[in-house]
């Protein structure tokens, strides 16, 4: 383990001054940062507790909610708002981690959590522009099971390991953001970078910027939702693919669909294609599986992960089918 030093931040501004300093770090859980620091991939001067910054479930003026960036895993997936106005985003923190994880896991945290490629957390025996750019990219001949089918480069088919994430695009959530310009609030649908030729640089967030809060709007579409998570064991394990969809049905057909991916992108993937096909119509199998060759049409499987497109269509007009009472 490379030396560190520690740093303790007790306001947002306190965290934005350490955050900008070169070689800091910031420490939620530290379920996935420590793991990275004993791999070799990250080397941190100095870590920033920021544990210590909001952590509060508050509903807004519009009735959504404002979730602190401090806020835990667990305590967000059982608060009482979220399991009954935004079932999804509960049932996703669940599908993604153990309990020990959950408990520590914060929700910026699980935001800016890192690739879970092979390749990326194994400095010594690998090449992965990501962690060393300009070294290639082993995944592209290697073992690609896990890796994006949609949204990758030549330089980068890593897939976003997160489930929350997808759950909070398909809410439209946004990501409120504080910098040494100020404050600014980004989509979180828009704060990832795909990877392109820079794929180290993974979202849209200046230097220096801390996550404050995420933003739930008022959706009540959302209260009927569902999350699914297609993995290689029944334990916990990075999804293959997962689907979180909200579904309002009038007269037996769609009249508001929401619908986002993980497992396939390098980023959560909002399905706005498959979306516009499938609204004001029946969910049949039929209609799901021609919605979804609209949405994966620009799809580059590999050797490894081709079975991502058909398994990707299933899974969609299953947790449909699931939400509006269909069965053909």
């Amino acid at each position: 383990m490379i030396p560190f030093t520690f740093a303790r931040a007790t306001s947002p501004e306190d965290a934005l001054g350490l955050a900008a300093l070169e070689g800091h770090r910031l420490l939620g859980g530290g379920t996935n940062l420590v793991d990275l620091m004993r791999k070799g991939v990250e080397h941190p001067v100095t870590l920033v507790d920021v544990t210590a910054l909001s952590s509060d479930i508050s509903e807004t003026a519009q009735g959504g909610l404002l979730i602190g960036g401090a806020t835990r895993n667990t305590a967000l997936a059982a608060h009482p708002l979220v399991r009954t106005r935004y079932p999804v985003l509960s049932r996703a923190i669940l599908a993604g981690a153990s309990a020990q994880i959950r408990n520590m896991a914060t929700v910026a945290g699980n935001i800016l959590q890192r690739s879970r490629c092979a390749y990326f957390n194994d400095p010594a025996a690998s090449r992965c522009n990501k962690r060393l750019p300009g070294s290639g990219c082993d995944a592209r001949e290697g073992l690609n099971r896990y890796h994006a089918i949609l949204g990758g480069s030549a330089s980068c088919i890593s897939a976003h390991p997160s489930d929350m994430c997808v759950a909070l695009v398909a809410l439209d959530a946004q990501v409120h953001l504080l910098g040494l310009a100020g404050a600014r609030t980004v989509p979180l649908a828009e704060f990832y970078r795909l990877p392109g030729e820079t794929p180290q640089i993974e979202t849209v967030m200046a230097p220096g910027e801390i996550i404050t809060a995420i933003e739930l709007p008022p959706l009540p579409v959302a209260a009927r939702s569902a999350y699914r998570k297609v993995r290689d064991r029944a334990s916990y394990a990075f999804a293959l693919v997962s689907v979180a969809a909200c579904a309002s049905v009038q007269d037996g057909v769609l009249t508001e669909l929401r619908l986002a991916f993980g497992g396939i992108a390098p980023k959560p993937w909002r399905a706005l294609r498959a979306e516009q096909a499938l609204l004001g119509g029946p969910v049949t199998r039929d209609a799901v599986f021609a919605a979804m060759d609209l949405e994966l049409a620009e799809a580059a499987p590999l050797a490894g992960n081709a079975f991502k497109l058909e398994l990707a269509r299933r899974t969609a007009f299953a947790v449909l089918a699931d939400l509006t009472g269909e069965t053909a």
